[in-house]
């Protein structure tokens, strides 16, 4: 059975709740989901018994780009990760009121690519209350499972 790992950070619980749809979605396509806060993540665990690792974080900051708190000092020790030539998947929350919509999901994209890991999908990227956008998280993560499977 394939293996996905989900690490998420999440301050007012819009993540998570992208993560656990994502979660959703890959269980029932028969894929062994492991998600995790990334308060209880290490960065060695990453590409590990792990066919595909999927992170996510919201964007902070109105002129600067942050991370979600938990998640900043996770990205800071991304370079030990085992990523090279890995199935990878990114997401965030965001807002578009802000200069830097999901900016944690531009920096997480740059990082995978400095890291060689190989991203299978296009980013998701949700404005506001992901509520709104379980459409666009039921697809992604569908398409993010056929190309985990391919």
């Amino acid at each position: 059975m394939a293996k996905a790992l989900i690490v998420y950070g999440s301050t007012t619980g819009n993540t998570e709740s992208v993560a656990e749809r994502i979660s959703r979605i890959l269980q029932q396509t028969d894929i062994e989901v492991s998600l995790t806060n990334v308060s209880n993540a290490t960065v060695e665990e990453l590409g590990n018994a792990f066919d595909i690792t999927i992170l996510g974080s919201s964007t902070w900051g109105d002129t600067d780009i942050e991370f979600q708190d938990d998640f900043a000092p996770f990205f800071e020790d991304l370079d030990r990760a085992n990523l090279r030539g890995k199935k990878v998947a990114v997401f965030g929350c965001g807002d578009t009121s802000y200069e830097h919509f999901c900016g944690a999901v531009d920096l997480l994209e740059d990082k995978m690519g400095q890291l060689g890991a190989l991203l299978v999908n296009e980013p998701l990227r949700i404005d506001g209350d992901p509520g709104d956008a379980q459409s666009d998280v039921d697809s992604w993560a569908k398409e993010v499972a056929k190309k985990m499977l391919a």
